[in-house]
């Protein structure tokens, strides 16, 4: 399960949780301009743009969870289990296996109308990396600062959707996603009015009633409901730190403890990392789950006219800093 954000506040951040039952290896991966990326059924793009992401890297090919380019443009792949559907490969379509969509999507495109152009060419295929690496379901949130997209991989091709809320989450498909939303429609950050009953003089007890009914459990369309909740209310100052501060808090607000969710036995969901990336500088903060404090990669302080990518893997050691 995961949780993903797009968020303009003067410059565009965009991030994620990712919500597992472990990691992977994974860490911060630049892939610089001239990185020779094979795909299996169309050619590498002439001209490549640099980018910036989490990834786990096999044979060169920076296998991304989410990741930025250059020009700001982003792109994340959440879990769809159950609902995404990959298919054969299909004549005058552009045949990208899963793992291959985030990567040539930021090769190629500049800006979210681009990125929106050409999803609605691609075709996702049934074939994974290779061996030990099976496919993974997943849905896609595209964005730039003008707005958002969600693709969705479904038997009819891939399904192309305006995210006006900039959140995605996992099940169910997107569009009831945003018709669950109308469920919370009374919700307010302000203190409530009594509308129960002109006869019952009634007045809160505590602050935050007016988000009374907010869901609070770790499934989907609650995450769903938080996050666009805590997006569209949330308050920070102009100072980047001050910007990522509160991205961060949004993430926290949906993010998985570990053994609130259990898979089975001693296994757990947690959220292995917190992801906000600066899309105007390309700078890219991250905490995981045993390390609180924000780290930092930025993109253009790597060689971005190499040919190899430049990896750093996750910090997972918890800094505690002593004040006495």
């Amino acid at each position: 399960m995961c949780t993903a954000i797009s968020w303009t506040k003067g410059e565009h951040y965009f991030g994620r949780n990712l919500d597992l039952e472990g990691s992977f290896g994974e860490g911060v991966a630049v892939a610089p301009r001239n990185l020779d990326w094979k795909f299996k059924k169309v050619p590498a793009p002439r001209v490549k743009k640099a980018m910036i992401g989490m990834a786990i890297v096999r044979e060169n090919f920076p296998l991304y969870y989410d990741a930025v380019n250059e020009n700001g443009l982003s792109m994340s792949g959440l879990n769809f289990p159950k609902n995404a559907v990959y298919l054969k490969p299909q004549p005058k379509k552009f045949n990208l296996a899963p793992y291959e969509f985030i990567p040539y999507v930021l090769l190629t495109c500049k800006n979210l109308a681009e990125a929106r152009a050409l999803a609605c060419e691609v075709n996702l295929i049934d074939e994974p990396f290779g061996a030990g690496l099976p496919l993974t379901p997943l849905h896609f949130m595209i964005s730039d600062k003008t707005g958002s997209i969600v693709a969705e991989p479904t038997a009819e091709g891939l399904k192309i959707y305006e995210n006006p809320v900039g959140v995605l989450t996992n099940n169910p498909p997107f569009p009831m996603q945003l018709s669950r939303l109308n469920d919370y429609l009374n919700l307010t950050p302000y203190e409530p009015q009594n509308r129960f009953s002109e006869n019952v003089e009634l007045a809160p007890y505590s602050r935050g009633m007016g988000a009374l009914g907010l869901p609070g459990d770790s499934s989907s369309p609650s995450r769903f409901a938080r996050a666009v909740f805590a997006r569209g209310n949330i308050v920070s100052g102009e100072s980047e730190e001050e910007k990522v501060g509160a991205f961060f808090h949004m993430l926290e607000n949906v993010a998985m403890v570990r053994g609130c969710v259990r898979l089975k036995e001693n296994v757990y969901e947690e959220t292995v990392y917190s992801s906000c990336c600066n899309t105007d500088t390309g700078v890219y903060y991250y905490t995981t789950y045993k390390e609180r404090a924000i780290h930092a990669v930025c993109m253009h302080q790597t060689d971005l006219e190499g040919t190899m990518p430049a990896f750093y893997p996750i910090a997972n050691t918890q800094t505690i800093i002593k004040d006495n």
